[in-house]
């Protein structure tokens, strides 16, 4: 007969898990304050209960081997909302060695926690240690390489950070990495420029104004940002989410017959309808309307409507590229070759092929280009690149004045023509213009912006924060960026200013994560904006590299938006067949719209490239309110508009598992108050936030 002595028993291997917590243990651990039950399956699911489930019984390792492509195999590391996840379950040998055990308190009530979760934490930390590990620090998509785990068992912080949120190293290594960190994003910062001024019919000396207003906004809305918004290091500028509206309004039909420079009057236009449309996201955060409608975005909506953005500009990226293939290809190539054949060599400790692709790639091209110049390779006999398209005669120089605009480096005067100082001014355009037609497409269009946003927030909060924001954080940052698209309306940079979804690639490759860096970098663009030849040097960048640099931004935009899909079960049916339904008829709808009503004999007024953006004109919608037409073809057309709706929709009616699903979770206030690294990470400075503490979604 087995002895009744539950001392002398032996004990059974039986998985572990965590007992609830007793009123004599205070929680320590932050994921039982926030209600995070992590289960070493791999899942999160939390019962109506707040019980724990128990796992499932551990497979062998040849089952194991095989993965499950429905449910995805789980993998040792932090899981979409920071809570580790175990791989395979210990060997045999290894329970028997150290048996895990089941409640934190004995039967007697003995304290006996900590010894019984040690052996625990030691299998499964030499079970990872037997598995390969992959050297993932150059690569930008997996940013969540390695973690340290707590005694709790729980993600604290990322060991492959060089300087996370609130380091301070010194001056010198804040001002370098802070340079660094904006150069690496400069494509971001002042590509829509270059492609809305000259749509808009603005001269060199417009766009050269154009792009120092938006660096000096862009200094100016990031520091608001990580002071009194979500208080992340991301940079604010202007998104590419805000440009295909900005193109349907620029190719709006009372537009179309306009002679002349319109780019005032265009620019008001633009400028009315990002004030209604940012007044109407900052309501949207500040009134807490974001924390509802938070609880519908997840990575498997952020994911397709992120994508969709990239894959919009197809028909401008090569055909634009095209007028002069030889650069533009060279400069494809060349930004390939250093972000991925050479993306591991190091030069003191930095990557600087993958850090420095974009401006690296454009300065060897440009001196190629200007050699090619030199040289007289496209001086054609006769012929003047000076002089317009319209006014040549001769059918020899017609044929090569494609190739003399826009292989030569030496037609544009922005440079010349720029003055040394200029202090970008509100209202420096005139005083804005409101339609309501342009202003409802721009406040749908902040949504989108918004829930661009959301996906950035959680990515960069895993990387350089202790934990999470919380609903009232996120809601809060989308509020002040409200603000500053309203900013950037006044001052006149012709879309609305947002965070760049660039910025998780970004402190991914440059492992920065520190605050202070980028706000002394944000000082930097200030001052820069101030000197107008820069703006007149970014300016006089050749149409053609631009095409290029927009074609590799707009590639990684969607590389960057599915990447979202590694916080879900990627593999899961359910999530394949709503993200392929999302991306293709995002693409597919968009394209009725836009061929609506076209023959081939049909003679545009505006190029190829910019045919999509004319859907206002001729779209199937025709009703007998004109605005309301104009309203619902041009977003029909919005690529992004088509995805968002179908992934909202479908995500949230089809069933599935949080795990499956991969449900952004986030810091409960509560718990963040109680843990002074997350007040300290988040909380408002110079004790704002006691002036707000009675508003929950503006404070803590």
């Amino acid at each position: 007969m087995a002895s009744s002595d539950p001392s002398k028993r032996p004990p059974r291997p039986v998985p572990w898990t965590p007992a609830p917590e007793s009123a004599a243990m205070p929680p320590s651990s932050w994921a039982k304050r926030t209600g995070f039950r992590p289960k070493f399956s791999g899942e999160t699911n939390v019962s109506n209960s707040d019980q724990i489930k128990s796992p499932p019984q551990p497979k062998s390792r040849e089952a194991d081997m095989t993965p499950d492509l429905e449910a995805g195999r789980p993998r040792l590391g932090p899981s979409s909302n920071g809570e580790p996840t175990s791989g395979r379950p210990p060997a045999e040998k290894e329970k028997e060695k150290n048996p895990p055990v089941k409640k934190r308190r004995d039967s007697n009530g003995n304290k006996n926690s900590r010894e019984n979760v040690q052996p625990v934490m030691a299998a499964i930390a030499e079970e990872g240690s037997r598995r390969p590990v992959r050297n993932l620090e150059g690569d930008a998509v997996d940013v969540l390489q390695r973690t340290v785990v707590d005694d709790d068992g729980f993600v604290s912080r990322h060991t492959n950070m060089k300087y996370e949120l609130r380091d301070t190293p010194g001056l010198v290594p804040i001002g370098l990495y802070g340079f660094q960190h904006y150069l690496s994003m400069l494509g971001s910062l002042i590509l829509i420029p270059l492609v809305i001024v000259p749509a808009m019919g603005g001269t060199y000396e417009d766009t050269a104004n154009v792009i120092s207003t938006v660096l000096f906004m862009s200094g100016v809305t990031t520091l608001l940002h990580t002071s009194l918004g979500s208080r992340l290091p991301l940079i604010q500028g202007p998104s590419f989410v805000y440009l295909a509206p900005a193109l349907a309004i620029i190719n709006s039909p009372e537009f179309l017959g306009l002679n002349g420079n319109n780019f005032k009057h265009i620019m008001k236009e633009l400028q009315g309808a990002v004030i209604i449309g940012s007044a109407f996201q900052a309501f949207l955060g500040y009134s807490g309307l974001m924390t509802i409608l938070l609880r519908v975005i997840n990575p498997v909506v952020v994911s397709p409507t992120i994508a969709a953005v990239g894959l919009s500009f197809y028909s401008y990226g090569f055909p634009r590229l095209g007028a002069c293939v030889e650069i533009g290809a060279m400069q494809i190539v060349l930004v390939v070759i250093f972000s991925l054949y050479l993306r591991k060599v190091s030069v003191l400790d930095h990557r600087v092929f993958l850090i420095y692709a974009v401006p690296l790639g454009l300065a060897i091209t440009w001196g190629t280009a200007f050699l090619l110049t030199e040289a007289g390779v496209y001086n054609y006999k006769g012929c003047d690149a000076n002089v317009p398209p319209s006014n040549i005669i001769s059918d020899h120089c017609r044929k090569h004045v494609s190739r003399m605009k826009y292989c030569r480096v030496d037609t544009s005067n922005a440079l010349r023509s720029s003055p040394w100082f200029r202090f970008p001014y509100p209202l420096q355009w005139g005083t804005p213009v409101f339609h309501w037609k342009m202003a409802l497409v721009m406040c749908v269009v902040s949504i989108i912006s918004s829930v661009d946003s959301v996906g950035s927030y959680h990515a960069s909060s895993l990387l350089v924060a202790s934990r999470p924001p919380t609903r009232g954080v996120v809601s809060r940052g989308i509020g002040l960026e409200g603000l500053s698209s309203i900013l950037a309306g006044l001052w006149g940079t012709g879309t609305g200013f947002t965070t760049l979804t660039e910025n998780v690639h970004t402190i991914a490759v440059t492992k920065m994560g520190s605050r202070r860096a980028v706000e002394l970098g944000a000082c930097v663009l200030i001052i820069l904006s101030f000197v107008g030849k820069v703006g007149g040097f970014i300016a006089s960048i050749p149409e053609v590299m631009v095409a290029a640099l927009l074609c590799f931004t707009w590639a990684m935009l969607t590389a960057l938006g599915l990447s979202n899909l590694r916080y879900s079960e990627a593999g899961s049916s359910r999530n394949i067949i709503i993200v392929g339904l999302s991306l293709f008829f995002s693409l597919s709808i968009p394209a009725y719209f836009q061929q609506y009503g076209i023959s081939p004999n049909t003679n545009l007024s505006v190029p190829s490239y910019f045919q999509p953006y004319i859907v206002a004109s001729h779209g199937p919608i025709h009703t007998k309110f004109g605005g309301l037409n104009y309203v619902l073809n041009t977003l029909l057309s919005f690529h992004m508009v088509i995805a968002f709706l179908l992934a909202v929709i479908l995500d949230n009616t089809v069933p599935g598992s949080r795990q499956e699903r991969g449900v952004y979770v986030w810091s409960e206030p509560e718990a963040a108050k109680r843990e002074p690294a997350v007040c300290k990470d988040y909380e408002l400075p110079y004790r704002v936030g006691r002036v707000f503490k009675w508003v929950k979604w503006v404070g803590m």
